[in-house]
């Protein structure tokens, strides 16, 4: 099956932070982590990577000495705990990471220990980091759902739909969790039907993880399913369409350093706009996303799309005569 770390990562990192490691165990997720990052810029030799170590430490109130032998069984542990394979080129006489190790769901398990070793570092939080105070519903199923997906068990619940406003029981197999703006949501396909659909983990009540066993959908892969998809809708009926957008040069700045999706193309840059391409599915998630840019972007294409801004914008300004 496909396990998505990028999620798994991401969610955990403020349960580690909370937890209470010893200040050896810190160590060595913080040496492990500044290893990664060192040899992520370039190749380097063991004395360039212990005084990289040794200037990082200092930042972070730490003491950072390591030999030869330590840093071969902390390879070791990088490889199991990151599957990040680190290997000497006897010739340059240097340590570089494997190409095959340099992937997204690397490079979010280092963001997820860099936010460990930060936290813990910090003694008093309230001043230093400021955490957003809307905090998103039905986490506490969150392992629950995981460890049904990993070992592929049907699950039962209760889900309120918002459109119908009833509870309703559901049978289900939980492919992959997926979050979209602080928000968590589960893809599961029911087994009456087809298509995989997404549930809010807000919205689920009385879980409960059956010891019955489904057949993992072959060649299933839930980033292929939303690759040109924006937010939580995949919508099966719609194939994904040639998107221009026109933004003004300063929020354009943003766009170019936060993209909107991974398909995100930069056509124009200049002192009048910058312009993007997208391919993705037309969707709700999609327009209200761009309704928040109000006056600062302009929909260039496709024309039905223009349409739908307007007219939304049209019985906005209504509401206000």
């Amino acid at each position: 099956m496909h396990f998505d770390y990028d999620i798994f990562w991401r969610s955990i990192t403020v349960a580690l932070a909370k937890s209470k490691f010893s200040m050896s165990k810190r160590l060595f997720y913080l040496r492990y982590s500044l290893i990664i990052k060192r040899l992520q810029k370039a190749p380097a030799t063991f004395t360039e990577i212990s005084e990289f170590l040794t200037r990082e430490a200092e930042l972070q109130d730490f003491t950072i000495e390591i030999t030869k032998r330590t840093f071969q069984r902390d390879l070791d542990e990088i490889r199991t705990l990151f599957n990040v394979d680190i290997l000497y080129d006897f010739s340059r006489k240097v340590y570089s990471i494997t190409d095959e190790s340099k992937n997204d769901a690397n490079n979010r398990m280092l963001e997820a220990f860099d936010m460990f070793n930060a936290l813990n570092i910090t003694d008093d939080l309230s001043g230093a980091i400021l955490f957003e105070k809307r905090k998103p519903q039905g986490t506490d199923n969150f392992y629950g759902l995981l460890h049904g997906i990993k070992n592929h068990f049907v699950i039962r619940y209760s889900y309120l739909k918002y459109e119908e406003d009833e509870i309703t029981n559901r049978i289900v197999e939980p492919y992959a969790l997926k979050e979209f703006k602080g928000r968590w949501y589960l893809l599961a396909k029911e087994q009456n039907d087809v298509n995989v659909k997404t549930f809010g983990l807000d919205r689920i009540e009385n879980l409960e993880i059956t010891k019955k066993h489904f057949n993992w959908p072959p060649n299933f892969d839930a980033n292929d399913l939303f690759k040109h998809c924006f937010g939580i809708i995949n919508p099966f009926d719609k194939h994904p369409e040639n998107i221009i957008l026109s933004f003004e040069p300063f929020q354009g700045k943003y766009i170019k350093s936060f993209p909107l999706h991974e398909t995100q193309q930069l056509l124009i840059d200049d002192d009048k706009e910058v312009r993007i391409g997208l391919s993705l599915c037309i969707t709700h998630d999609l327009v209200m996303e761009l309704l928040s840019y109000g006056e600062t972007l302009k929909v260039v294409k496709p024309a039905h799309l223009k349409t739908a801004i307007r007219d939304i914008a049209k019985r906005v300004v209504a509401l206000y005569k």
